[in-house]
C-alpha cells in the first residue's frame, strides 16, 4: 500500500522481455541499502516487487497482465517513472490510500501553466466516471492529486510547483498516456451497496459511523 506521496523521479536503465512478463532496472535516486528483495515499489503508481538492487539501482519484473492494464509497456531506456516505496505504519498519511493497482490507462487532454501551478485535464473513461468526485482523490501516474472538476467526459486536475518539481507529470504534454487508480474506498462501498453483494453488516457499520453510507 502506498500513499501517493513520490519520493524520487528514477530512470529506466534497461527492460529486457521475459517469458512471463518484462524485467525493469531502474536508477532510483533513493537509498535502497534497508530496503530488502521482494519489497514492493510502485513505478509510476504500478505495485511491483524488488527482485534485485545494486546501491540506488534496483530490478523488478512486470507480469503480462500488469504490462496490459498500465503504461509500462510503453517505456523505453531513459524514461522518467515516479517512484514511491510501500507505506511504512508509522509513516504519515500525506496523500491517500493508494493500492498501486492501476484501473485504466487514459489520455491527458489539456496541459496548461496557471501562474506557477498546472492544470491537466483527462479524459475519464465512461465505465469509471462513478469513482471521481469533485474534491475526491485520485492517483495519476502514482501522484495522490485531487480533482478540482469533472464533467462526462474528463476531469480537472491543478498541480502545485512542489508536486511539479518533485514528479514526472510535468514531462508529459497533451496525448501522453497515463495510469489512473481510482479511490479504493469507492470501490468498496459500491460492491457493499450492490443488490447480490454478499452482505457484511460489521463492515456496513463501520462506514456508516465514518460518514460512507
Amino acid at each position: 500500500m502506498f500513499t501517493g506521496i513520490i519520493e524520487s523521479v528514477g530512470s529506466v536503465l534497461a527492460l529486457k522481455s521475459q517469458q512471463m512478463g518484462m524485467a525493469l532496472e531502474i536508477e532510483s535516486g533513493l537509498d535502497l541499502t534497508r530496503d530488502a528483495l521482494g519489497d514492493s515499489i510502485a513505478v509510476d503508481g504500478v505495485c511491483l516487487t524488488m527482485t534485485a538492487r545494486n546501491g540506488g539501482r534496483f530490478t523488478a519484473l512486470a507480469s503480462a497482465e500488469t504490462i496490459g492494464r498500465s503504461t509500462l509497456g510503453q517505456l523505453k531506456p531513459g524514461a522518467k517513472v515516479n517512484l514511491e516505496r510501500a507505506l511504512t505504519l508509522s509513516a504519515r498519511l500525506g496523500g491517500h490510500l493508494v493500492l498501486g493497482h492501476v484501473d485504466t490507462v487514459s489520455s491527458i487532454r489539456e496541459k496548461v501553466m496557471v501562474g506557477e501551478s498546472l492544470r491537466l485535464v483527462i479524459d475519464l473513461p465512461q465505465e469509471y466516471a462513478r469513482y471521481v468526485i469533485e474534491k475526491g482523490s485520485i492517483a495519476v501516474d502514482g501522484v495522490s492529486l485531487t480533482v478540482n472538476a469533472m464533467n462526462t467526459q474528463s476531469f480537472t486536475l491543478n498541480i502545485i510547483p512542489h508536486t511539479l518539481a518533485s514528479t514526472s507529470l510535468t514531462l508529459k504534454g497533451p496525448g501522453a498516456r497515463v495510469n489512473l487508480e481510482f479511490d479504493v474506498i469507492g470501490k468498496y462501498v459500491e460492491r457493499l451497496l450492490m443488490k447480490n453483494a454478499p452482505r457484511d453488516t460489521a463492515w456496513e457499520e463501520l462506514l456508516k459511523k465514518q460518514g460512507y453510507m
